[in-house]
């Protein structure tokens, strides 16, 4: 067994709540990889901040794992993923080494939609690193905000990383201001969607 207690962790139970949520907002899913890599990091965005709220953490307190309950104690490594840090949740030698990305420079259109959920999950977390406190409060608003504005129900299913970092962008602008619109600017910048 590789996996076990699915349904004792919060965050995958907040992760597979919020795909139901993204599918009757912004309908993100099938397609190509990259509407399906922004429906995974939706999830575990939204499940991070469940944890978060739950527990009362800061973006800075909170250890940004999703699933650090499932895995048998035999396994090594803390989580399914690891948002703040994409590719770095386990390395066993019998489940292997955890394969997500975490900059658009290593895309390609042959991995898995959970792989490229790196590039997206990781702007979250220096946007949320970027407002301090709480992520919900400002960083979680504009990631909802963007899950469902118009702009990108209208291209649900070719939605690419950049279509919706643009809006995330337009989102705290409208939300918070410049500053905060530079914010999150900056997090897809660093993570190579945004030049």
């Amino acid at each position: 067994i590789i996996f076990d207690y699915f349904t004792d962790s919060l965050d995958v139970v907040a992760h597979e709540v919020t795909q139901a949520i993204t599918q009757y907002t912004a309908g993100l899913w099938g397609g190509v990889n990259q509407p399906n890599g922004l429906n995974a990091s939706i999830s575990d965005v939204f499940a991070a901040l469940v944890e978060q709220w739950h527990f009362n953490q800061t973006a800075a307190d909170a250890d940004w794992l999703i699933g650090q309950n499932v895995f048998p104690i035999a396994i090594k490594g803390p989580a399914l993923r690891d948002i703040a840090n994409p590719g770095t949740a386990y390395d066993d030698p019998i489940l292997g080494r955890d394969p997500q990305i975490s900059h658009f420079s290593q895309y390609n259109d042959n991995l898995d939609f959970y792989e490229i959920s790196g590039i997206p999950n990781r702007a979250f977390y220096l946007a949320a690193i970027g407002f301090g406190g709480f992520a919900w409060e400002k960083a979680g608003k504009i990631w909802y905000a963007t899950l469902t504005d118009s702009r990108i129900k209208a291209i649900a299913r070719t939605a690419t990383f950049k279509q919706w970092a643009d809006v995330t962008v337009d989102q705290a602008n409208t939300l918070f201001g410049t500053s905060a619109a530079n914010i999150v600017r900056n997090a897809w910048v660093t993570v190579g969607v945004l030049v």
